[in-house]
């Protein structure tokens, strides 16, 4: 039996390019959040809850959990926001995927997504896992104040997050 081929009408597009793979951003995202559970573990192994290690006048090393969002929005909560930022995870995870591959050629908006894909990964694990997301880099200012801490997979959000709109600034300006 011969199964028929349909051929692409002459000003059709593609629905890939060849050239372009979403390998490389998966394996982007792969180290993040190999780095991200790497450091996580290591925190969890060495330190006790809301142990302190100075290393800077600036920068201290914690551990404490984030049972919430950013800046532990809902992390008050009885327990539901667990699998409701994980279900924003997941679909995160795969609006980049489907971006990732559509635009696989444009490389700073595809860095920029697989940084955030990385970030919602990496948390998205501590929750699966241990209810709550680990932290633990501590930046402050004397006199002023502690910023939230936070970790590798919030700074590839953030990261992600800033370059998507320098990106999306960049495309504005060339048309």
């Amino acid at each position: 039996m011969a199964t028929k081929t349909k051929k692409a009408s002459p000003g059709a597009k593609p629905l890939y390019k060849p050239s372009a793979s979403l390998f490389p951003w998966l394996g982007l995202a792969a180290i993040i959040v190999l780095l991200d559970q790497v450091t996580k573990l290591t925190v969890e192994r060495t330190f006790a809850y809301a142990e302190t290690l100075p290393i800077t006048s600036f920068f201290n090393l914690i551990k404490v959990y984030n049972p919430g969002a950013a800046f532990s929005f809902l992390g008050d909560a009885s327990g539901w926001q667990r699998w409701l930022f994980l279900g924003i995870a997941l679909g995160a995870v795969g609006f980049c995927l489907y971006m990732i591959k559509k635009n696989a050629s444009q490389r700073l908006f595809c860095f920029a997504l697989a940084l955030i894909m990385a970030g919602a990964i990496g948390n998205g694990i501590d929750r699966v896992v241990h209810g709550h997301v680990i932290d633990f880099l501590d930046f402050y200012w004397r006199g002023i104040g502690h910023f939230p801490a936070f970790n590798i997979a919030d700074i590839g959000i953030s990261v992600g997050a800033a370059l998507f709109v320098l990106d999306e600034l960049r495309r504005v300006n060339k048309s």
